[in-house]
């Protein structure tokens, strides 16, 4: 009896016969059971940023107010929709400086920074009308959507190993997307080299990921980073950051010049340590602990003095579900090292 290949019984096979799922044939990428979704209700596209365009696009505000320390990237949307945007500053604690006064029609639009800012988020809410303020989480997946305000933002990306993903709570009824994004494997070879290899190795190619993805025309998110995303169990995920987070600030705290209140952190993406110790990323960077300079392109707005130091100075540390307390002390013995 011949027994035929796989490969070769598929190449006489249309794959796209509707209804009848895939039996047989070679392996896809082992992956463990679908889990629960944390945020089911929410819309799922390919970027944070393509999320924020459908909201625009859906509610057509007249102007959004942006703070000044945000990447150009969110600013796409709002010049590809043709819409107003006006520019506020934080303060020193990542809080929204005094706004002389917001329309009945604009947004204001607060980025939850590092994931320690929510006990700002609720002052915020008495501070302005919830239907007016778009919470930007990019940086806070963890945190649960303020259910008075008008929308909150997720970015997957940065907190999971998956090519593309945004995600977008809103009061507003959001017209699901016609499209899937299908570019995802393109943007996979610096997840398997960081995996398989070094992130040194896989730097370059992560850089033209992250490039590929400055289209923000909405998309729905990409069928195989929903099914990375099912894959992962976010509950551990929690468990580590802060874990993590909590190790640097108790060894670190006394060292940081951004203060930081570790009550109302909810598995942050980073620890912010802000030093004025100028050499000290290079010093980590040579020790393989790499810390990444938030929104360089934000420089131009700020002040010379906040630049230097939420931009220069200000450095992320890593806290992440892939490590523990050996890679955490690691990060403490490198920064004292340094006799900060």
């Amino acid at each position: 009896m011949k027994i035929c290949s796989g490969c070769t019984c598929l190449r006489n096979t249309n794959l796209s016969e509707a209804g009848r799922n895939p039996i047989g044939g070679y392996f896809e990428l082992e992956l463990p059971a679908e889990r629960q979704f944390p945020y089911p209700e929410a819309a799922r596209f390919q970027s944070a940023r393509a999320a924020f365009r459908a909201l625009i696009r859906a509610g057509r505000p007249k102007k959004v107010w942006m703070p000044k320390f945000i990447c150009n990237a969110m600013l796409a949307p709002l010049e590809a929709e043709n819409i107003e945007f006006d520019w506020y500053d934080v303060n020193d604690q990542l809080e929204v400086e005094e706004i002389a006064e917001i329309g009945i029609d604009d947004w204001l639009l607060y980025v939850n920074y590092f994931g320690i800012c929510n006990g700002h988020v609720a002052d915020l809410i008495q501070r302005f009308s919830p239907r007016q303020l778009v919470l930007d989480y990019s940086q806070s997946f963890f945190a649960p959507p303020e259910i008075d305000a008008l929308a909150t933002i997720y970015s997957p990306r940065k907190f999971f190993g998956v090519p593309d993903g945004g995600l977008l709570i809103s009061r507003i009824p959001i017209p699901p997307s016609k499209t899937r994004d299908t570019s995802s494997f393109g943007r996979i070879s610096h997840l398997l080299r960081r995996l398989g290899d070094s992130p040194e190795s896989g730097y370059a190619e992560y850089q033209i990921a992250e490039n590929s993805l400055a289209e923000c025309e909405p998309k729905r998110i990409s069928k195989l980073s929903e099914r990375i995303l099912l894959s992962i169990d976010f509950n551990n995920a929690s468990i580590k950051r802060t874990q993590n987070f909590l190790f640097l600030h108790n060894k670190l705290a006394g060292f940081n010049q951004l203060t930081i209140d570790p009550s109302s952190i909810q598995a942050p993406m980073c620890y912010p340590f802000l030093t004025r110790d100028r050499d000290l990323r290079r010093h980590l960077i040579d020790n393989r602990i790499f810390v990444p300079s938030y929104w360089p392109d934000a420089v131009d707005r700020l002040s010379v003095d906040r630049a230097e130091e939420m931009v220069r100075n200000l450095l992320p540390l890593p806290v992440d579900q892939r490590y523990g307390e050996k890679e955490m002390e690691r990060i403490v013995s490198a920064i004292h090292g340094q006799k900060i």
